[in-house]
């Protein structure tokens, strides 16, 4: 029997970590047999997905209404998302420990709201992981400026942290920086650090709804589709310098594990473009690509399970090193990227919260 098109992609060293979750996809075993069946090795989360998760079932309305004393609605979120993700890291948990702990992780993220505290964002970071209390759990931070300083800080205390809305290249090698600089000053202050895990979680899709109009107009069909590839593999190459090298190799032999690079974003976003593009262009060894389900649904049915990530390097330069003469500065796109991403991530908090409140009045 042939192997399950999504499982296949583990034997090239990547692991497929789902981007979704709710109550009822763990309580119907339906996560259990994407585990089981299509090898999905991790989830991750984020506000959009709560606010659709509890604002569109009746799955929550319990907790809601025993909370209901709560005045912070943000806490009150907080405490139910707890449930979801406790509940989830321990479907994993199995993953986590054959694994070694390099999979099996679940990850929360920190308000919205926090996305340019530093202080506030490592406060609810520790504050999370303590709440959740699993090993095989991730607190999201947005690789923000005011970011970084938390990030630092979290792997410090020796808190998992998948680092997410990712777009530029120099902002990735900044976010390696913190999280080895992390690692270090746990490692001095007398901890080990085998324990500790983190992803950087590069977006894709986005780079290329922005630019690739600005291709269009200019007539230059062969990037259509290409630029956030590009980027992804220029990443890549950046990851292989970071985590090699005298520096890194002194945390390696106290058993340090590499921050992975996270594709995030990977659903296509054109319907001209095969709805498996992303997916299939940036399969390699030690990668994650979280995805959402019908994008798993769309891979196991016609999609192709290749090694590709350093295939084409050398036109991935020459991609990004067209850009300006395009017009297109892709520093600045990357941090309208940044900008936008943050928005898109308050809105949905804000209407969940409001929808938390309503739930509350009833």
């Amino acid at each position: 029997m042939a192997t399950n098109n999504v499982a296949q992609i583990h034997g090239f060293g990547q692991s497929i970590w789902l981007d979704f979750i709710d109550r009822e996809i763990i309580s119907s075993g339906k996560l259990k047999e994407l585990i089981d069946v299509d090898g999905v090795r991790g989830v991750t989360s984020n506000p959009a997905i709560f606010e659709k998760a509890i604002s569109s079932s009746s799955d929550y309305d319990a907790d809601i209404a025993a909370l209901k004393s709560e005045s912070d609605n943000e806490k009150l979120f907080f405490e139910i998302a707890v449930k979801d993700i406790q509940a989830a890291a321990d479907l994993f948990k199995g993953v986590y420990e054959e694994s070694n702990k390099v999979d099996g992780y679940v990850s929360l993220e920190v308000s919205p709201f926090l996305a340019l505290d530093t202080e506030g964002t490592a406060k609810q970071a520790e504050e999370l992981w303590k709440k959740v209390d699993r090993e095989n759990v991730m607190i999201k931070i947005p690789g923000t400026k005011p970011g970084l300083a938390a990030i630092q800080q979290s792997i410090a205390k020796g808190i998992n942290i998948n680092v997410t809305l990712l777009f530029g290249l120099e902002r990735y090698e900044e976010v390696t920086e913190a999280y080895i600089a992390g690692l270090e000053e746990h490692l001095a202050a007398g901890h080990k650090i085998a324990h500790i895990s983190s992803v950087a979680s590069f977006f894709l899709s986005r780079i290329d709804v922005v630019v690739d109009p600005i291709i269009e107009a200019k007539g230059e069909k062969e990037l259509y589709g290409e630029v956030a590839i590009a980027s992804a593999k220029k990443a890549y190459e950046i990851y292989k310098r970071v985590f090699s090298g005298e520096r890194w190799q002194k945390l390696a032999d106290q058993g340090a594990q590499p921050q992975r690079l996270l594709w995030a974003s990977t659903g296509s976003k054109n319907p001209a473009f095969k709805d498996t593009k992303y997916v299939e262009a940036l399969i390699g060894p030690d990668t994650v690509d979280t995805v959402p389900l019908e994008t798993v649904d769309a891979f196991r049915d016609h999609g192709i399970a290749a090694n590709t990530l350093e295939a084409g390097l050398d036109k991935a330069t020459e991609i990004l090193a067209k850009l300006p003469s395009l017009g297109i500065d892709l520093a600045a796109v990357t941090q309208q990227l940044e900008d936008e991403g943050i928005e898109k991530f308050n809105k949905p908090f804000e209407k969940l919260l409001n929808a938390i409140e309503a739930q509350k009045n009833k």
